[in-house]
């Protein structure tokens, strides 16, 4: 009797002592998620911060432009600095031509390297060589990707333009569009990928066991499935394209003119930037280029907007 009821007393005493250690574990948990959920919420207020930072010091600095043209600034052409005459209309022009025609081509092919690493070819040599070959893609140098422009890309554009009895420039908006066509698949191909390969398996199964074919397994069902996901890529590829600089530089002709022809030299808005920064000379011709600055920021916010408001309603569909 007497043991049994110093047993029934060690384990109360054991029993009281891990309800003190789980308490104080819980609190302990409850303090670690405090600073946790600060720190992260921390971040993104810092992030806000930085953006709108980034917006208002851009504004700050266009202030002296503004001032000098207004809103004519956006339409009109003419662009020289020797006259103090200032207008980024080509440039924006230039921007939004050679970006979304380099969009169009990318979309079919990037759908295809998706659909390809996605769904027929998820493993094995030849999918990871593939995969790790468009990743590396990405992160090759842009001033890389303008030499190899220059040297490959443009002497066969050259070609093409003397056989169909046009100027033989080479250089121009199309040669720029194929340019960034390249540059941008990894972006879009990748993100695809991704979504294709997190479509459900049953969902698959299913349409396959309904008498499905592979072409309409993946028109009805992994297509709508990831569409969300795929335009998300294709939204980021148009990003970069809107902002690349050094490869655009190298081959678009670099004309402050606003462009008569899709094989004519051009200007975009981060060239131009590129070109005359070091050179700018007075107050008035430095805020255009920081305006010109300015325009492209917000181009890619309100397009990124856009996108975000597809990409929700086709997650809502």
């Amino acid at each position: 009797m007497q043991a049994d009821s110093l047993a029934i007393d060690n384990s109360a005493v054991y029993s009281g002592v891990k309800a003190v250690s789980e308490v104080k574990n819980i609190k302990k948990f409850r303090i670690y998620d405090f600073f946790f959920k600060k720190t992260i919420g921390l971040f993104a207020i810092l992030f806000v911060i930085l953006l709108l930072g980034i917006f208002i010091t851009l504004l700050l600095r266009s202030i002296p432009s503004i001032q000098a043209f207004g809103l004519s600034y956006y339409t009109t052409t003419t662009w020289n600095p020797v006259e103090n005459q200032f207008g980024s209309l080509p440039f924006l022009t230039g921007t939004i031509v050679t970006s979304f025609i380099a969009l169009i081509i990318t979309i079919p092919f990037s759908l295809s390297i998706s659909l390809f690493l996605g769904e027929y070819f998820r493993k094995g040599f030849f999918s990871n060589f593939l995969r790790n070959a468009v990743e590396l893609m990405g992160g090759i140098p842009s001033v890389i990707y303008g030499f190899w422009g220059l040297f490959f890309l443009v002497p066969i554009m050259r070609s093409f333009e003397e056989k169909m009895g046009m100027p033989p420039l080479g250089i121009g908006i199309f040669t720029t569009s194929l340019l960034l066509f390249i540059m941008i698949i990894p972006y879009s191909a990748s993100l695809g990928r991704e979504v294709i390969t997190m479509v459900p398996q049953n969902l698959k199964e299913g349409a396959l066991a309904l008498g499905a074919t592979k072409f309409e397994l993946i028109k009805s069902v992994i297509v709508p499935y990831a569409r969300s996901g795929i335009f998300a890529g294709i939204l980021l590829a148009l990003g970069r394209a809107l902002g690349e600089t050094m490869a655009v530089t190298m081959v678009i002709g670099n004309k402050n003119a606003l462009p008569t022809s899709l094989f004519g030299p051009a200007n975009t808005m981060a060239s131009v930037i590129a070109n005359e920064f070091t050179e700018a000379v007075g107050d008035v011709y430095l805020s255009s280029l920081v305006q010109i600055a300015l325009l492209l920021f917000v181009v890619t916010t309100v397009i990124s907007i856009i996108g975000k408001q597809i990409i929700n309603r086709f997650g809502k569909v």
